[in-house]
């Protein structure tokens, strides 16, 4: 089976509620034959209220969440799932949980076979290489910073662009990434507020109605534009 990805930027849209920006697209992506989700809360610490944030929604939309930190056996709930959801929260602490629970193998086992996986900020950073482009503090410490390698590349969501008015002296998200790229060889996709990639198969996307920026190590950043075909990351 091919592999289904909905790697978003950002969970909330400013002026939006919870997810309300990307909706219609995971609505479209997961279909009909989904019914039953397994959520995964790790990224954030008050797991209960996140889960139940989670299936309000996604019971507006016609799906059954299970949250697997109340699941007996985290693998088994992932494993009976039709589809699972990672949401955002500190990356971190969401790779930390995904190691010591044996669910990032669990997960990316059923993905690479064709399982639908939607993640959202620090879900989708943990779908890639490594979570080394992530922009949260290492407030744990996980046993490795790789992630489930599902895509061959790295993500920098909630990319900004420099604001010329600032005052700030500090690096851009620009420059953090060439820093990246002084190290690493992995490119970087930056997702702008409101993009999001959705991969079937050979084919990838840029959804939403930003444009992003591809880094390669050694070149000048390029512009893609909503819409536009990625499949050559692949």
């Amino acid at each position: 089976m091919s592999k289904r990805l909905l790697l978003i930027s950002n969970s909330t849209q400013h002026g939006s509620g919870y997810l309300d920006h990307c909706a219609a697209e995971i609505q479209d992506f997961l279909g009909s034959a989904v019914r039953r989700l397994a959520f995964v809360p790790y990224a954030m610490f008050a797991q209960d209220e996140y889960a139940a944030r989670v299936r309000e929604r996604f019971d507006a939309l016609g799906y059954e969440v299970e949250s697997v930190h109340t699941a007996a056996d985290p693998v088994a709930a992932v494993r009976a799932a039709d589809a699972v959801f990672i949401g955002g929260g500190n990356t971190f602490r969401l790779l930390d949980g995904l190691y010591r629970t044996g669910l990032l193998a669990a997960i990316r086992d059923r993905a690479e076979v064709g399982m639908p996986y939607v993640g959202s900020s620090a879900g989708s950073n943990v779908a890639c290489l490594s979570i080394k482009t992530t922009n949260d503090m290492p407030i744990v410490e996980p046993e490795s910073f790789a992630g489930m390698g599902l895509v061959p590349f790295n993500l920098n969501p909630h990319y900004q662009d420099p604001d010329p008015g600032s005052t700030h002296q500090g690096e851009t998200r620009e420059e953090r990434i060439r820093q990246f790229h002084e190290e690493n060889t992995p490119v970087v996709v930056a997702l702008r507020e409101g993009s999001l990639l959705r991969v079937e198969g050979p084919r990838m996307t840029l959804k939403g109605a930003p444009s992003a920026r591809i880094f390669v190590r050694g070149e000048e950043p390029r512009e893609f534009a909503p819409g536009s075909s990625l499949d050559f990351l692949l």
